[in-house]
């Protein structure tokens, strides 16, 4: 069996060892090169070859074991127990036409809707070797608690191994009962919202939540209101859906509230993303008395709430909400590794079972069954919050750097929106659309990556940028923005 190529290429990925060695082995089952029934190497073997502790190949072998992908027999050895369906080869296809549904013909033509950020570097010679993407937002895992979550998860396969009766099958498809309380304890203490473990759904993060909440409460034809720049997967589940999109103005205060005749409100009042402004107390009494006089939902996506550099933490428009009429989204994916996919729905009480049984249409057992009993022992722990304050001390003097650059070096062109949290900062492009233009140019043969928005205006159309920072080095920072100002300075 030949490991050596994959495992090398994964190391120099900048994984660690035990996760090089856990995805070469993987995606070679996955692409065939190890097929069902093949012996795979002892733990002593396998160590011995990349030199590494028979311990950590024994922990991939058990994490194997655990999805299925392996299978040990006692005196015999390790087998690959995942069988690849050679049926559903490219070689062997015929073409055919199929009849699609009008969400299937939709579905389709997400494609065609999708807005890709702007990161075509390498259409363009740049002037630097290295890029640096401002585009990337992915939290920064230098200091993330692998040893303590490791444990977790280790402690979880072995007792699945041990207890077959505590298997998925026994758990409700909104997620395990003690994540559900423990998030509920965790919402209480730093959010400031009451809610029964019952009324919380766990999902494969926050997009599959939008989407089934969209599905669930908008029929074709019904108005759905977004704010205007917005993420786009809100803009593409309502458009999936089959409902048409009102785009709701922004000021310095947040979203503009008007008498929309629509059934929901996609909202992040918290930090609206991607400008960061936050929604006045005033606004948001205003929002509440809108969808109890409409009879509509508001959705509130809190997606990078736990991180606030100076100040109290703002409370959600949920801890307002009186009626059953605001639905609150959260999210572990700028907290936890990147391959955790897991998010969490606070439904109002009348919602909560329908939710139910609409996500155990898609996800008739839990999502990542493991990774949220895992996730729940290191919340009760108290390691995910010391993770939490840890994180926040980091991005906090990243964040107070990039905007001590942007201030000193790109105030003449970009107005920054100020704010003390989250995990990117936002400006608005202060000139025309043609010097815009020409400095997104500029930019990308400088090497530099970002994403944009833009936004129409009665004098037309009015172009923002946002730069994720956590990802990225003091000197990546550094970098970055100097090119941005040679960007500026630096006609094409």
């Amino acid at each position: 069996m030949q490991f050596h190529v994959a495992y090398s290429s994964y190391l120099n990925r900048k994984y660690t060892k035990m996760k090089a060695l856990y995805h070469a082995i993987r995606d070679a089952i996955h692409e065939g090169n190890l097929i069902y029934g093949e012996k795979l190497p002892s733990t002593r073997e396998l160590a011995a070859t990349y030199h590494i502790s028979r311990g950590t190949v024994n922990q991939v072998y058990d994490t194997l074991t655990a999805q299925g992908y392996i299978l040990s027999e006692h005196g015999r050895g390790t087998f690959v127990a995942y069988q690849l369906d050679l049926n559903n080869d490219a070689s062997t296809e015929k073409t055919c036409t199929h009849h699609l549904s009008a969400w299937g013909n939709r579905i389709q033509q997400l494609g065609q809707q999708t807005i890709q950020r702007d990161a075509h570097t390498n259409s363009f010679s740049m002037v630097s070797d290295e890029v640096i993407d401002f585009s990337k937002y992915q939290p920064d895992f230098s200091k993330f608690p692998y040893d303590e979550w490791n444990n977790r998860l280790y402690a979880e396969i072995r007792h699945r191994e041990h207890h077959l009766e505590t298997t998925s099958a026994m758990v409700s498809s909104t997620g395990e009962p003690r994540l559900r309380e423990a998030i509920a304890a965790y919402l209480r203490r730093m959010r400031g919202i009451q809610v029964d473990p019952d009324h919380i759904a766990v999902t494969a993060g926050s997009m599959q939540a939008i989407a089934l909440l969209t599905q669930l409460l908008a029929d074709p034809g019904d108005y759905v209101v977004t704010e205007s720049p917005c993420y786009v997967g809100i803009s593409q589940a309502i458009w999936a859906a089959g409902a048409k999109l009102i785009e709701a103005n922004l000021d310095g205060q947040g979203v503009v509230p008007q008498d929309w005749e629509a059934r929901m409100l996609f909202v992040t009042p918290s930090r609206q993303f991607p400008t960061g402004e936050m929604l006045s107390l005033e606004r948001r009494q205003t929002l509440l008395d809108w969808a109890h006089r409409h009879d509509a939902m508001i959705v509130e996506d809190d997606y990078d709430s736990e991180f606030r550099y100076r100040g109290m933490h703002v409370e959600p428009l949920k801890t307002l909400d009186k009626a059953g009429r605001v639905i609150y989204l959260g999210s572990f994916t700028k907290t936890l590794p990147l391959e955790v996919r897991l998010g969490y729905v606070v439904l109002p009480p009348a919602l909560a079972d329908t939710f139910r049984k609409a996500q155990a249409l898609y996800e008739p057992r839990p999502v990542n069954l493991i990774e949220q009993r895992a996730l729940a022992a290191f919340m009760t722990s108290g390691q995910y919050e010391r993770h939490l304050r840890r994180m926040n001390r980091l991005y906090s003097r990243k964040f107070h750097l990039l905007l001590k650059l942007l201030n000193q070096q790109l105030s003449t062109w970009f107005d920054w929106v100020e704010n003390e949290a989250g995990l990117h900062v936002f400006g608005w492009w202060r000139d025309n659309v043609t010097t815009y233009e020409a400095f997104r140019a500029s930019a990308r043969l400088q090497g530099v990556v970002y994403s944009e928005v833009n936004s129409s205006t009665s004098d037309g159309t009015k172009y923002g940028i946002y730069l994720s920072f956590a990802h990225l080095s003091d000197e990546q920072l550094q970098e970055g923005v100097s090119r941005l100002k040679n960007a500026v300075n630096t006609p094409l």
